[in-house]
């Protein structure tokens, strides 16, 4: 269980495939005080530590996920949202993530505002994923607030630290990102179909 809120960016620094499987060495700074079978989001999505070296540590992502994430399109070099699991004795400063992705979403426009940044994602509505203005989304692991949702896109607007602190700072119109639907919502539009 995570809330969204990202604690650190990690780089990618190698990329080795293992059959169906992507190993991912990530370094960062918290990657010294992680522990093997450790649950860490990557753009949002949970992982399991496999190994841990020199301030490095690896996780691995497995076909399934790496057909519904954006993770089979990092790079060398890239940026990650890292964020570990949420603490029970802690504040709830985001929303409820899971880790789960949902689907993926393509930004559409992005623009500078005065103080702020206003990007569009666009996704397929027909998985039956769903966004309520002013709800809850998280984006590559990241916690927002929805702006402006129509049936297949939405927006977001990003504040100047969340620009600086997350890899929010890469993305492009064209940019792939992972996208973790409200749990409350993903429940209700359920039962409303049934």
């Amino acid at each position: 269980m995570f809330t969204g809120i990202i604690e650190t960016l990690g780089q990618v620094i190698d990329l080795q495939k293992d059959q169906g499987n992507l190993h991912l060495t990530i370094a960062s700074g918290i990657s010294d005080e992680l522990k093997i079978d450790q649950s860490v989001a990557h753009n949002g999505v949970c992982l399991t530590v496999v190994a841990l070296a020199d301030g490095k540590h690896t996780v691995t992502a497995i076909a399934e996920t790496l057909t519904k994430t954006n993770l089979g399109q990092l790079k060398i070099g890239d940026l990650v949202n890292l964020e570990r699991c949420l603490q029970m004795n802690g504040r709830l400063d985001g929303h409820i993530v899971q880790g789960h992705v949902d689907q993926t979403a393509k930004c559409t426009t992005f623009k500078e505002l005065a103080g702020s940044w206003k990007y569009t994602f666009e996704y397929d509505p027909s998985i039956g994923n769903i966004t309520v203005e002013k709800g809850s989304v998280c984006i590559n692991g990241v916690s927002l607030t929805v702006v402006n949702s129509l049936d297949n896109s939405f927006s977001v607007a990003i504040i100047p630290y969340t620009f600086r602190h997350t890899n929010f700072q890469q993305l492009y119109i064209g940019s792939t990102v992972n996208l973790e639907f409200d749990i409350i919502g993903k429940y209700v539009a359920k039962l409303l179909k049934h």
